[in-house]
């Protein structure tokens, strides 16, 4: 029955994994009523590989089961104190008690695992390139606004639990302190948030974002209603407080959402200061950022996936280059400057304009620009830019698919780039080559997002000579 009581277990456990999550992974045989042996799946936040931890199982007949470990029985020379007082609660930064060296021979071994599955060589996987100083590293950061109007990070487990923002050790710190002002603010003015059940509320998300080139900081603080009217007092306070305590801020943005979906959306915008926009750099390059831009959000080491893209595709004056899912450009810019002429393509109409507007203020005239879907795309391109000899890509997560990377070995390029931030994805792709004569050569990880289980790679393949 489905009501039926269960009642309560605790077992002892050994962590024999990670989950996606960057949770523990462990296995309990029960055995039930009728005495047959039932697999329990466990995933339990906040433990290692090899660690005896205690749990308590709220419903021991499920096949699987989420839960926070009530003692670390037998704990991992790995682990070390988290210094973030949120990381108990927090859902970010998940693996802050894990010692970095040994996140990064995880997350190779992760990305070894990956194309072993995918009866690829794992062998030709390097060490994953990890950052000196893996504190402080992102330049973009969104937060909630709890029913009470408490700003914060979601909660671990619970989606719906605001935990109130106190510091955050992996967003830049001018940054934290602009979010702060804002936070101070609305808990000052009793300012409700959004209530996801009952549609109510004013304070959804705060955007922060900042570049560590020029320093430049904009805030998008995204709201059920206009800056205006009953709120007017309360902006020009707020516009007044960000002027004097956070000079970085030069695009302070009001994005009004009353949509039902739950994220960092805009159906009009209003400029409270300074511009719409900031500017960045990257590997030299110029960059022009809006709200919702897709740009890098670690800066550092988006630098070193530039340079490992650049060493690996061996770009040559005389080449032609196809940049698939280009984006605003990151990879299109540098790699420009080094061929006779490269074409981006990218779904989002923006990102294109983006794209172009980059190109030019770097100089680059050797560019064209398209707005169309990754598969009719290269169709296009290949009609009015012929075969290219080096072809690159930087799918989403979900990965290029079977047919775009089809197109791609149909295409021919000498050398294809691959950069990706799922491993998995990524050696299914590769699989799709090998039919048309591609050899994987050399797979880079780098590590994008310290402390969480997140890990990115650049790879190039090959044609073999003696393919057709």
């Amino acid at each position: 029955m489905k009501n039926e009581w269960i009642e309560p277990e605790t077992y002892e456990v050994t962590i024999n994994g990670m989950d996606h999550r960057g949770s523990g992974r462990a296995v309990y045989w029960r055995e039930n009523d009728q005495g047959n042996k039932k697999k329990l799946r466990l995933n339990i936040p906040q433990t290692l590989p090899g660690e005896m931890v205690k749990v308590t199982v709220d419903r021991p007949d499920r096949k699987r089961w989420w839960t926070m470990p009530q003692a670390i029985l037998e704990e991992s020379s790995e682990r070390v104190e988290p210094p973030c007082p949120h990381f108990k609660k927090c859902g970010g930064c998940v693996w802050q008690h894990w010692d970095y060296t040994a996140q990064l021979n995880y997350k190779t071994q992760n990305v070894k695992e990956g194309l072993t599955q995918s009866g690829l060589n794992p062998n030709l996987v390097k060490p994953a390139i990890g950052m000196a100083e893996p504190w402080h590293y992102r330049n973009k950061m969104e937060f909630t606004f709890s029913i009470e109007g408490e700003m914060g990070l979601h909660e671990q487990g619970n989606f719906r639990g605001i935990i109130p923002l106190e510091t955050c050790l992996i967003a830049g710190e001018p940054m934290v302190q602009a979010a702060m002002i804002v936070s101070a603010w609305a808990k000052e003015y009793n300012l409700p948030g959004y209530d996801k059940d009952e549609h109510t509320g004013l304070l959804r998300h705060l955007m922060v974002r900042q570049s560590f080139a020029t320093n430049e900081i904009m805030l998008g603080l995204f709201a059920t209603a206009a800056p205006d009217g009953d709120l007017h007092t309360a902006v020009e306070d707020l516009k007044a407080r960000i002027a004097k305590d956070a000079p970085l801020v030069k695009s302070f943005m009001w994005f009004e959402n009353t949509d039902w979906a739950d994220r960092a959306q805009s159906e009009k915008s209003h400029i409270l200061s300074g511009r719409d926009f900031i500017h960045d750099e990257l590997a030299g390059y110029k960059f022009r950022l809006w709200y919702d831009t897709f740009f890098q959000t670690n800066p550092k080491q988006a630098e070193v996936l530039v340079e490992q893209a650049l060493k690996l595709g061996n770009p040559q004056p005389d080449e032609t280059m196809i940049d698939l899912f280009c984006g605003v450009g990151t990879f299109s810019l540098p790699f420009a400057q080094r061929v006779k002429a490269l074409a981006g393509i990218e779904i989002v109409e923006s990102s294109i304009e983006s794209a172009k507007r980059n190109a030019s203020d770097n100089g680059l005239t050797n560019t064209t620009f398209l707005a169309k879907d990754a598969r009719t795309g290269i169709d296009q391109m290949l009609e009015e830019f012929g075969h290219p000899e080096l072809l690159m890509l930087d799918p989403p997560r979900s990965g290029a698919g079977g047919k775009v990377m089809r197109r791609i070995g149909r295409a021919k390029p000498e050398r294809i780039v691959y950069v990706s931030c799922n491993p998995e994805t990524f050696a299914v792709d590769v699989q799709e080559l090998i039919p048309f004569g591609y050899e994987l050569q050399e797979v880079q990880p780098v590590d994008m997002f310290p402390h969480t289980f997140h890990v990115e790679l650049v790879a190039v393949l090959h044609k073999s000579a003696n393919s057709v």
